[in-house]
């Protein structure tokens, strides 16, 4: 009996298979994509970030971690009183700027033909 596969196992064969797959793993999260689409607009606190995305603290919190290990933000310390923590997009995270561009025009063409397109229920 061959050995179980895994989700990893899963997941090296579809990025080997197309890079697009392992791209949308890092940043494709909903909460990931509003963070770095906000960031885009430049460097913000942890709470603007919060209003302008609608996260709450705990997962906003989370998708920052896990972009910072990913390369795409960075975090920085003002150690004045009070300290204020900010993050911005690293070379990287600056990288998706025509990305997102370019699915906003897809969006803005697609979107709303499908949605004039569906038949009605």
């Amino acid at each position: 009996m061959p050995p179980a596969q895994t989700d990893a196992d899963t997941r090296e064969r579809n990025a080997e298979a197309c890079p697009v797959i392992e791209s949308l793993e890092q940043i494709g999260s909903q909460w990931r994509l509003a963070v770095l689409h906000t960031l885009l607009e430049g460097e913000q606190r942890f709470n603007e970030l919060k209003r302008s995305t609608g996260a709450n603290a705990r997962t906003l919190s989370r998708v920052l971690d896990d972009l910072g290990e990913m390369g795409f933000v960075e975090r920085r310390i003002e150690e004045d009183s009070p300290i204020a923590t900010y993050y911005s997009l690293t070379e990287k995270g600056e990288s998706l700027e025509p990305v997102f561009g370019e699915i906003e025009c897809w969006a803005s063409e697609w979107l709303d033909e499908t949605e004039t397109a569906a038949p009605e229920k």
